[in-house]
């Protein structure tokens, strides 16, 4: 009976045990322990306990009370000591939280499978273009040259064609970074092409039910089974409502949400694995592009962003409505996050608007090609907004001129410095002041810790001399030869501001495909000075002295009074300067965890020289039959001090942590 009741309470007091020695543990270590440390850790103190106790006591029965209850303590602290070894030992060669744990590892194993048939399924498309040789970790030589490099390229834009609708993506992106990739890589993938197999009706049905909550018949009076295009992402068809108005309904592929997640996921793990073990990976801070690039792109996938950026860019359009430049209006009680419906502009695409064009005659196609480039400065040096794909697919031409932008899903926003610094940047390269261009430029860009100023400024009043000169090639070459003027001198340009530089690399094409004879440096230089002489008009320079007067006037008023007292304590000689030490958080934070760490580290220093003053004393009174007082006190000092150097190890181990 005992026998069994003892069987049935030997696990509920084994689990006791365990997480009161885990208690124990993290309250002495300062630190969190987690549930298999916990375990293992217990399991080492028990497995030392036994063998100590016999040690210390060989016969039980002939030993006093007070021996017997001191040898238990001294083996569980010799054991609780042995223990925390264990856990500090596996701090250093597997930090906390470095290795998940059972539960995360149970409910990640589907996401981790799925993973590994991706990583597979990419390897096999990467060697299958051939990129296997550069998976191999050695520096090929071979890439030196300009050919080398131009048939990477090509196999690279193969490889991310194929690979699927993110990695188009990333193509795309990265055909607009010539601070980041040679020009033979940006030139290919500007080539990569987003599109794919038209999705059957049924299916493009049944997203329009699920997301509108009502059949299709019920939300629009006629709706075209055939698209006007179909891409990896979502395909278009046209639509009329039941009120008669003509719209563009955009519906996103089934399933594409999930594709992107897993591959975004592949993606910002090996940005991580690079940045961690490659130089090249940290300066450029690939994690960082990678993280932007992967917001980006899910905010593609949400049409409401797209919804939310036709309405911006509506309202700023509309501020200039003499240019003739508008954007299709969404129709926001019929858009979700996959199905987007707007207004049905008319027009023909820029590519294949010839006729359209002709028809306009030279005079009507630069006034068409310079409402649209005034537009686009509009857009960033007023209002902030970037349509970052201004290609001619996203460009419509009316027969009157009146020009058409669509495809909004991806819009940058620019904040008011930045949108200075981009104003000043143009107008230093349009005035030829190589000097200002310098100092916008390194406003715009995340400057190395080392830099040489005058070397940049030379770069930049080389180029200014090379464009300048009526007749010479311009727009894109020009843009090229900044990302190269900004690589060379290792400065990182941020997304935003990369943003701007691909809208007017891509704007050049736009234009010239509008008016082959349009220079877009010479345009934008006149049109900077448009914008310098009509804010020097008197209404202009009223209303900004006007607002710079508003932001100074409580300054001015504060002034007097302010000028009074400096003087006054200067004049009873009792001005101070008080500085507050340690007045962030942060710093009051580092300053104690220093003393705390060096007070630990006295302390158990001091411990340990007590308890060898304590063991080798000879002598001394006795705390039972066998066992010194001295013998007492010093492994008591000596359990203090290994526990209070545990703790410390701990604590820098994991401060150490990359």
């Amino acid at each position: 009976m005992h026998a069994a009741l003892a069987d049935v309470l030997v696990v509920p007091s084994l689990i006791v045990m365990v997480l009161l020695f885990g208690t124990v543990i993290r309250r002495l270590l300062g630190v969190r322990v987690g549930p298999v440390r916990t375990v293992l850790a217990a399991a080492v103190a028990l497995g030392i306990v036994g063998p100590l106790l016999t040690a210390l006591l060989p016969d039980p029965a002939a030993a006093d009370l007070g021996t017997a209850l001191l040898s238990f303590l001294l083996a569980v602290s010799v054991a609780s000591l042995a223990a925390m070894v264990v856990v500090v030992v596996a701090e250093v060669v597997l930090p906390e939280g470095s290795v998940p744990g059972p539960v995360e590892l149970w409910r990640g194993w589907r996401s981790r499978a799925a993973r590994t048939r991706r990583y597979t399924q990419i390897l096999r498309i990467a060697v299958r273009n051939g990129l296997g040789r550069f998976l191999r970790g050695r520096q090929h030589a071979g890439v030196a040259s300009s050919g080398s490099r131009r048939d990477l390229a090509r196999s690279l834009r193969r490889a991310l064609d194929e690979g699927g609708v993110t990695f188009v993506k990333l193509g795309q992106q990265l055909s607009t970074r010539r601070d980041l990739i040679p020009a033979e890589f940006t030139e290919e993938l500007t080539g990569l092409q987003d599109d794919a197999a038209p999705l059957p009706w049924e299916a493009v049905e049944a997203v329009l039910a699920a997301e509108l909550g009502r059949p299709v018949v019920d939300a629009f009076a006629w709706l075209d089974p055939e698209p006007l295009a179909a891409a990896s992402v979502a395909q278009v068809h046209a639509g009329r409502l039941v009120d008669g108005a003509d719209v563009v309904v955009k519906v996103q592929r089934p399933g594409v949400a999930a594709v992107v997640d897993r591959d975004l996921d592949i993606l910002l793990h090996l940005a991580r694995t690079l940045e961690v073990r490659t130089q090249w990976g940290r300066s450029l801070g690939l994690l960082a592009l990678a993280e932007g690039f992967a917001v980006a792109l899910r905010e593609e996938l949400d049409f409401t962003t797209e919804r939310s950026n036709l309405q911006a860019m509506a309202a700023a359009l509309s501020t200039r409505p003499s240019r003739r430049v508008q954007v299709p209006a969404p129709h926001p009680t019929l858009t979700t996050r996959r199905v987007l419906v707007m207004d049905r502009l008319s027009g023909s695409p820029l590519g294949a608007a010839g006729p359209v064009l002709r028809a306009l005659g030279p005079a009507g196609r630069r006034e068409a090609a310079t409402a649209l480039l005034e537009s686009a400065l509009d857009q960033v040096l007023e209002h902030g907004l970037v349509h970052v794909d201004l290609h001619p697919g996203n460009v419509l031409v009316r027969p009157d001129g009146s020009l058409g932008l669509l495809d909004l899903g991806s819009v940058g926003r620019l904040d008011g410095t930045t949108r200075t610094a981009v104003g000043r940047l143009l107008a230093a390269l349009g005035g030829g002041d190589s000097l200002a261009a310098t100092d916008a430029l390194l406003e715009l860009v995340d400057r190395p810790e080392e830099i040489s100023e005058r070397e940049l400024e030379r770069g930049l009043g080389a180029l200014l001399v090379r464009f300048a000169v009526p007749g010479t090639t311009t727009g894109i070459t020009a843009f090229t030869a900044v990302f190269g003027l900004v690589t060379e001198h290792r400065l990182t340009v941020p997304p935003q501001v990369a943003a701007v530089f691909r809208t007017f690399a891509t704007l050049e094409g736009t234009l010239t495909t509008i008016d082959p004879t349009f220079d877009l440096v010479a345009a934008a230089r006149e049109a900077g000075r448009h914008r310098i002489a009509r804010a020097l008009t008197p209404r202009e320079l009223r209303r900004s002295a006007e607002q710079e007067l508003m932001a100074l006037l409580p300054v001015l008023r504060r002034l007097p009074r302010r000028i009074d007292r400096i003087a006054d304590t200067v004049e009873r000689g009792r001005l101070s300067v008080d500085v507050r030490l340690l007045a962030d958080r942060r710093d009051r934070r580092l300053v104690t965890g220093l003393v705390h760490q060096s007070l630990l580290t006295v302390l158990g220093a001091v411990a340990g020289v007590m308890a060898v003053l304590f063991l080798d004393m000879p002598g001394g009174p006795q705390a039972t039959d066998t066992i010194r007082l001295f013998d007492v006190l010093g492994y008591g000092f000596l359990v203090i001090s290994v526990v209070l150097a545990l703790r410390v190890l701990v604590v820098v181990f994991r401060e150490e942590r990359p």
